[in-house]
């Protein structure tokens, strides 16, 4: 095996798409702990582009991934996004929210709750206050995406390794060894793609933590109700977060939004806290929740101030952060790539300062 100059741990879709940009100027090689890449937070995404989801940095990171999903290339001959929308709702006790969301926001129509209710026609329309809608939401078809960046990455030499788990990274003059299985490959750059196991990935290198938590998120396949076409429904989120639910294949994906402090591990549904959710969602709408298809959970992973933590940690050299993406990866992931990319190569970075230094690894030092 060819001796890397950059090594990658993680594959889920932040550590593939930014492999496959660095793999245009160095050796890469790719680690992922399981037997597939995408296993994790990625394979379990929501799958939806929200240009104003998120707080300013992330916000930016959304306005600057928008053209790359628009035009994919290199990654697919198509767009990446589909027309879908974000309806949120908000009951007396959520205006407020429903007020901070739209603010300093951009593509907000505002509807009356007669409107809301003819976009949806199983919501309640005495418990809505206020809507809003945002045209602009899109689908991400996410495999697509993945399996695209994973062929660039490819067509450019790159390699992926599957099914190992790195067990040990020691620092070795100018190069970083990191062991896997029986193999140990060194490099003078290692990029911390791990998602929930990011600062585990650290406490392996030495590396100070920047305190990254992973929090449980579940949803459920249910029925689309009896007599409706739910396929060009938007999304409809309450204004607090405490349910969505999105079109899926033509039944309807529900989820109670739910945000639990867990350790990294293979997430699965808290069966009482998917059933208060879908109560939650029955409040809203004029249907019951009968039957659940099917149901599953993943990470979302954050750092304290919930921005990305991206660039070279100045206490470890060569020690690259790339995590801490929480919800927003899959939609963040084309423009941090490319940060990621020249970041490593010593390019000119095409965001401006204050995002650099918002998603900086210094912040917490």
């Amino acid at each position: 095996m060819t001796q890397p100059d950059i090594i990658v741990i993680g594959g889920g879709i932040a550590g593939v798409s930014a492999a496959a940009e660095l793999a245009a100027f160095a050796r890469v090689v790719l680690l992922e702990g399981e037997t597939q890449l995408g296993y994790h937070s990625t394979g379990r995404s929501a799958a939806v582009f929200i240009r104003n989801y998120g707080n300013a940095t992330l916000r930016a990171l959304n306005a600057a991934s928008a053209p790359l999903l628009e035009q994919p290339d290199g990654v697919s001959d198509h767009s990446l996004l589909s027309p879908r929308g974000e309806l949120m709702i908000a009951s007396e006790g959520e205006l407020d929210a429903l007020k901070d969301y739209c603010a300093g926001a951009s593509g907000i129509e505002p509807l009356t709750p007669s409107q809301a209710v003819d976009m949806v026609p199983i919501l309640r329309p005495e418990s809505i206050a206020a809507a809003a809608i945002e045209h602009d939401a899109q689908n991400i078809d996410v495999d697509r995406m993945l399996q695209g960046y994973a062929r660039l990455f490819k067509s450019r030499g790159g390699q992926v390794i599957t099914g190992q788990p790195v067990r040990a990274i020691t620092r070795k003059g100018t190069d970083w060894q990191v062991s896997f299985g029986d193999t140990t490959l060194t490099a003078p750059i290692v990029i911390n793609a791990a998602g929930a196991w990011a600062d585990q990935v650290a406490a392996l290198a030495g590396v100070a933590p920047t305190g990254i938590q992973p929090f449980r998120r579940s949803a459920a396949i249910i029925p689309a109700p009896q007599g409706h076409d739910v396929d060009h429904w938007p999304v409809v989120v309450s204004a607090s977060e405490s349910w969505y639910a999105k079109p899926d294949a033509g039944k309807l994906m529900v989820s109670p939004a739910d945000e639990d402090p867990v350790d990294p591990h293979d997430a699965w549904v808290d069966d009482m806290v998917l059933a208060e959710g879908l109560h939650r969602f029955e409040q809203a709408v004029t249907i019951q929740v009968t039957r659940v298809e099917h149901s599953w959970a993943g990470l979302r992973s954050f750092a304290p101030d919930r921005s990305p933590v991206v660039g070279f940690d100045a206490e470890a050299k060569g020690f690259f952060w790339l995590a801490g993406q929480g919800g927003y990866g899959v939609q963040t992931a084309p423009a941090l790539s490319r940060l990621a990319a020249a970041l490593v190569t010593g390019a000119q970075p095409a965001l401006d300062a204050a995002t650099l230094s918002a998603l900086s690894p210094e912040r917490f030092r």
